[in-house]
């Protein structure tokens, strides 16, 4: 009896089987998370299979309307993208898109100042007149573009040519700049004629009056003597 540990159950006994040891425990854990991820990620996943369908529900009432935009209008592409957050695209910024109900469709447009809610229904005939809507109003405004692109041009075109005719007049009419030049220079000619007869007037006048004094000293001094 002597040295026998009370505290320690006698040999050939065990302890419990519900006594889990540490190293246990967390393996508990970590399978009891993976249950509940598995659990999680299922219901995930029937969610999204769930929008995804009523999104297809949505394609099939649109690709109808769709088929009726001119071929040579390329706009439009609808398209669903299954990614996390399932999408019906109709353009490049207009999409649909289920609500956090997962029942409610969203038309949903980007603009420049942020995301526009253009329809919300749980039914799909509002959501497929709002995107029909949509398309007309994106072909009005592609035919308005191409119309004030044909009028600038239109403008462009004719500023060119009135650029071309006015040009055209300059070269065949006679350049006044020319006519002033030869005028100005018949002008100074004979303004230089003019300048140089009065020159030797005044020369010839000064000689004939410095002969008249000097003839009349020489009489005045004969005249002395």
């Amino acid at each position: 009896m002597e040295g026998r540990d009370f505290a320690s159950p006698p040999s050939g006994e065990s302890q419990p089987a519900d006594a889990a040891r540490p190293s246990d425990k967390l393996k508990l854990a970590v399978r009891r998370a993976r249950l509940d991820d598995a659990e999680h990620t299922k219901v995930v996943a029937e969610l999204r299979g769930a929008e995804i369908a009523r999104l297809e529900m949505l394609r099939d009432e649109i690709l109808p309307v769709a088929a009726e935009i001119p071929a040579d209008v390329d706009l439009f592409d609808i398209g669903l993208a299954a990614t996390e957050r399932p999408r019906l695209f109709i353009d490049m910024i207009g999409f649909v898109e289920m609500g956090h109900d997962r029942r409610t469709y969203r038309f949903i447009q980007d603009t420049r100042l942020g995301r526009v809610v253009i329809a919300e229904s749980e039914r799909l005939e509002p959501i497929v007149d709002a995107v029909s809507d949509y398309i007309a109003r994106r072909l009005i405004e592609r035919e308005k573009a191409l119309a004030a692109d044909g009028t600038l041009e239109h403008a462009a075109r004719a500023y060119a040519e009135t650029r071309e005719k006015i040009a055209a007049r300059h070269a065949t009419a006679p350049k006044p700049a020319k006519k002033a030049g030869a005028i100005g220079r018949l002008f100074a000619f004979i303004v230089d004629i003019l300048g140089s007869a009065l020159l030797c007037a005044l020369l010839a006048l000064g000689a004939f009056t410095a002969w008249k004094y000097a003839q009349a000293f020489w009489l005045a001094h004969h005249a002395w003597h």
